[in-house]
């Protein structure tokens, strides 16, 4: 059985997770490398101003059909690709303030998606430093029985067990942490991977 303190429990998942977790844990609801950004600038992805109101009558149907299959993430950007360039033969009269639109749907509903994984995220870090806190203490309190003049080999037993189970789930969950802090990154992505593919149909 491996046998660590808390603080070295989180340098060993560090190291088995590629630095995953924080170096400074100075966030405590933050365990990943990358910095935490809570929401998207849709200014960042999308160069033209969009302006506020409805989609024009004539599109909004299809537009808002394309929308809610762009969000989706398993459509493959290549499979959202084909959509885009169908919807866009099938409005050659499309604006740029009309694919603006379009964006501003697809990024809203994508920037709410990425806001409540982060939010999954924090909630998923607290458990682990519970949990290793936990693990901190089985230890110590195991390590005062063996230590007594007469332990208590039932109690250092089923220390020894809850130990056991909770190094397992800890290290299984800790496994996963990578791809958990890669989903925000891959949703900005797609985000970013849209608007560049909506911006191709953007008139001179």
């Amino acid at each position: 059985m491996i046998r660590l303190k808390f603080p070295a429990i989180l340098a060993a998942v560090s190291i088995a997770c590629g630095a995953a977790w924080a170096a400074d844990y100075s966030d405590p609801e933050w365990p990943c490398v990358q910095r935490r950004a809570d929401t998207l600038s849709l200014g960042l992805m999308w160069p033209h101003p969009v302006p506020e109101g409805a989609l024009r009558p004539e599109i909004a149907p299809a537009a808002e059909e394309l929308i809610g299959a762009l969000v989706l993430r398993r459509v493959s950007l290549d499979e959202a690709r084909a959509m885009i360039a169908e919807f866009a033969a099938a409005h050659p009269d499309l604006t740029r303030d009309d694919l603006g639109q379009v964006f501003r749907g697809v990024f809203q509903q994508i920037d709410r998606q990425r806001s409540a994984i982060i939010k999954g995220i924090g909630r998923y870090s607290l458990k682990q430093i519970d949990l290793a806190t936990r693990i901190d203490a089985t230890r110590t309190e195991m390590d005062a029985t063996l230590a007594a003049a007469e332990p208590d080999y039932d109690r250092i037993d089923a220390l020894e067990e809850q130990l056991h189970w909770d190094e397992r789930i800890y290290h299984d969950r800790a496994q996963s942490l990578t791809y958990v802090c890669e989903t925000p990154v891959l949703i900005e992505q797609r985000a970013y991977a849209i608007a560049q593919d909506l911006l191709a149909y953007v008139p001179e």
